[in-house]
Parts: C-alpha cells; structure tokens; sequence
C-alpha cells in the first residue's frame, strides 16, 4: 500500500448496459468526469519528513496524521509558518492513517491493525480506541456520518456515537469501481479523494458513489522543489469552510499549496 510507484489513472470508456424494465431504477453514471486542472493561490511550508496521511483544516489551525511504523504521529499547527503547537507520537506499532475531528474529540485510523484510536482534540490524550474489519486508509464527515476509506472502492459511512457502520458507497468512475481511494476531505456536500500513486483527485457524489470531477494536480511540485529530496506521492486534502479555501500536500512533500480549480 505504501511503497512509492508511478501510475497513471485513466479515464475508462463509458458503457451502457440495458436495464430490465422491472428493475428497480438505478441513477445512471455519469458521462466521462470533467477533468481540471489547478491554480496555485499560496505557498505554505510542509514537514518534508512528514509522510502524510490524513490532514483537515479547523478553527483557523491544521491537523495532520502521518503513517510508517516508527515515525506515525498526529500534530497540531500553524498553516502560515508550519509551527508545531500540538504533537503526539504513536506507538511503533502501528502504522498511523487517517484522522477527523467530531466535537471535542479526534478520530485516528491504523493501516492493518484494524484499530482506531480517539483522543481528546484539545490536547491529544487518549481517551478510547475501537475495532474495525479490513484496512484503515482515511476519514472525512459531513453533518451526520464519519465517511472511510479502506483501499477497496467503497466508502464506509460510521455513525459517529457509535462507529458501527450505518451504510457504505461504490465509487465508481465511468462506471467501473475505482479503489485506492487515500486521504479523504468533504467539501460543499461532495467528498474529495486522492486516488493513491497518481496526480489525481476525484470528487465523488455521495449519494451515488459516482465520480463526478477529476483535478489534475500533476507538477506542483518544481524539480527545485524535489532535488535532493525523496518525495513521495500526492497525498493530503484540507478545506477551510470558513473562508472557502483548499489546501493540498503530499507524502515528503517540503511545501503545501492553496488551489482553485480551473476547468480544462
């Protein structure tokens, strides 16, 4: 799951299937998903030791998780100059994913251990942890649902008192399932998701699972940027609501950027 290659995703010709008229109606996909490409609107520092894996944007401070067993940690900081208020290590055990904040209290996937961890948002104290079949890769929410990826192409929806699963999605792009579906961010009622090893980021309606837009995100980073340096792929998705801006980063990355998307 984490060992750096380079894929291209591409776009599947769409197909039809006739559907029997008894059926129950099932909302058709989508023709190919529009494609965009970015603008850069600011530069922001990053860890470039920091292997990113989850990463959410609140009360004017970032959040951010990081995976390797020996090296997973959830910190708290400053966007501005990457200043570092908040860090807890985790133990070296476990490979850290995915996080989310619900309330007072943060919620933080592992990769294979089928383990999640809650601490108390404020200071990071552990408070409880739960157990979850298959892999932790990442979380979101919206109003109702914590919203997670397991590698496979369907997203869970937990209810957020008690984690147990409410229901799940398919996500499909031109009516195939798409799977690695990384570092996850709710942005204006749809889901955003990294699609782990590519310069993609698909946005997904969540009601139907259907891909409904592709960002390319592919040379952020300037070659400067990564001499010298072992940088890994695109991953990490942050929305601030309160000002309408997206923030994105990856594993190893030295820097992270604010987009706005431009339709090709």
């Amino acid at each position: 799951m984490r060992t750096p290659l380079l894929l291209i995703i591409a776009a599947l010709a769409s197909c039809g299937a006739q559907q029997d008229k008894a059926a129950t109606p099932v909302a058709p996909a989508p023709a190919i998903a529009p494609l965009y490409r970015v603008q850069v609107v600011n530069t922001y520092p990053h860890d470039p030791k920091a292997f990113t894996e989850g990463l959410f944007f609140q009360d004017g401070l970032l959040y951010e998780s990081t995976g390797l067993e020996g090296n997973s940690f959830i910190r708290k900081q400053r966007l501005e100059t990457g200043e570092v208020l908040l860090q807890r290590d985790i133990s070296a055990a476990y490979f850290g994913e995915g996080i989310v904040a619900w309330g007072d209290q943060l919620y933080e996937l592992t990769w294979q251990s089928h383990k999640g961890f809650i601490y108390n948002l404020a200071d990071f104290k552990p408070k409880s942890e739960w157990t979850y079949p298959g892999e932790g890769w990442a979380l979101t929410r919206n109003d109702t649902f914590i919203i997670m990826s397991d590698g496979t192409a369907d997203l869970r929806f937990l209810k957020h008192n008690t984690l147990a699963e409410d229901h799940r999605i398919t996500v499909t792009l031109n009516g195939q399932g798409l799977k690695n579906l990384n570092e996850l961010e709710w942005i204006k009622g749809e889901i955003w998701a990294n699609v782990w090893q590519t310069n993609v980021i698909v946005r997904i309606d969540p009601a139907t699972g259907h891909v409904i837009g592709r960002i390319d995100l592919s040379g952020l980073l300037t070659p400067a940027d990564r001499a010298g340096r072992q940088v890994d792929v695109l991953n990490g998705i942050a929305y601030d609501a309160a000002t309408d801006r997206i923030f994105v980063t990856g594993k190893l990355w030295p820097k992270m950027f604010e987009i706005k998307l431009v339709p090709r």
